[in-house]
């Protein structure tokens, strides 16, 4: 790949994995909906992403792996997959996939919060007020949810089991950020994923058996495999190939994609109705976000002193 290819590659790969996010949303409720539960999709979501990453990695550059780093993905698998898999997904098959899309912008909120606790990053003024603002999107989002509590405009339980996915997520970017820079994207989640399967199936195996032994539409086995092939296999590579090369400000912004992608996807399918309270939050979610993402990190502020 050249150079001068280089920068499209990594906003097309961007585009291309929050364009699938935002999909999997109403794709993933609508297989909720038509003989799944949000336990079995999570376990073939982690179980089918395994397989994948294990037959890609055959064809990738073979990696060293310690036993220490091997056992350090344990964690990684808990806060980066189980955790914040299984609670979006659960989430997911409660509220509305408008509302879970929405909830998961937040997370470089999340990010800078822990990032100021565990790193000590500075909170300037415009990261307060980003969180606030953030904040003020999210309890409007939840508010909405209590009062209406259906799975196509939203139900509280749902909103916050997907924001603390985002916690998770954030945390897991925070304590294991040096171990996933050593490895490629294919050591990375192969270990992780394989990690998150065996922690998993043990609890879900035989939720997952009675479920698949009932009968399932054509449509769903095909969402289902959407949510495996595309919205973790390929996203995961496609997030990964972006990072590379963009800058996390920018990686950031794509983001956004995803709630209009659900969005647009959620209303034509019928499994979501937007609110206007939802526009409301969005605004104040997205405008959060960009606060937080503009503001400068301790390092700017070193490199300006």
């Amino acid at each position: 790949m050249t150079n001068s290819r280089r920068p499209l590659i990594a906003h097309l790969s961007m585009f291309g994995a929050c364009a699938g996010w935002g999909l999997m949303a109403p794709i993933g409720k609508d297989a909720m909906m038509n003989g799944f539960d949000g336990i079995s999709l999570v376990t073939f979501r982690v179980a089918g992403a395994c397989v994948l990453f294990w037959l890609a990695s055959l064809a990738a550059k073979k990696e060293h792996v310690p036993t220490r780093d091997k056992l350090m993905f344990i964690g990684a698998a808990v806060f980066g997959l189980l955790c914040n898999q299984c609670c979006y997904t659960l989430g997911l098959s409660i509220t509305s996939p408008i509302n879970a899309s929405i909830v998961t912008t937040s997370m470089p909120i999340f990010a800078m919060l822990l990032a100021a606790l565990i790193l000590k990053e500075p909170i300037t003024g415009k990261k307060a007020m980003g969180v606030l603002m953030g904040c003020s999107g999210a309890l409007i989002l939840i508010l909405t949810s209590a009062a209406h509590a259906s799975d196509k405009v939203g139900d509280i339980r749902g909103d916050l089991l997907a924001l603390f996915a985002q916690f998770s997520f954030a945390l897991y970017l925070s304590l294991f950020n040096p171990l996933i820079r050593r490895y490629n994207v294919f050591t990375i989640n192969k270990y992780m994923f394989s990690w998150a399967t065996l922690l998993l199936l043990p609890f879900t195996f035989s939720h997952v058996k009675d479920t698949v032994s009932q009968p399932i539409p054509a449509s769903t086995w095909w969402e289902v495999a959407y949510v495996v092939v595309v919205g973790t296999f390929l996203g995961y590579i496609l997030t990964m190939i972006g990072q590379r090369t963009l800058r996390p400000t920018v990686v950031s912004v794509y983001n956004y994609v995803q709630p209009i992608v659900s969005v647009a996807a959620s209303l034509l399918m019928g499994v979501g109705v937007l609110k206007p309270t939802h526009v409301l939050a969005v605004v104040l979610v997205f405008g959060g976000v960009w606060l937080v993402t503009k503001s400068k990190s301790r390092r700017d502020m070193e490199q300006k002193s």
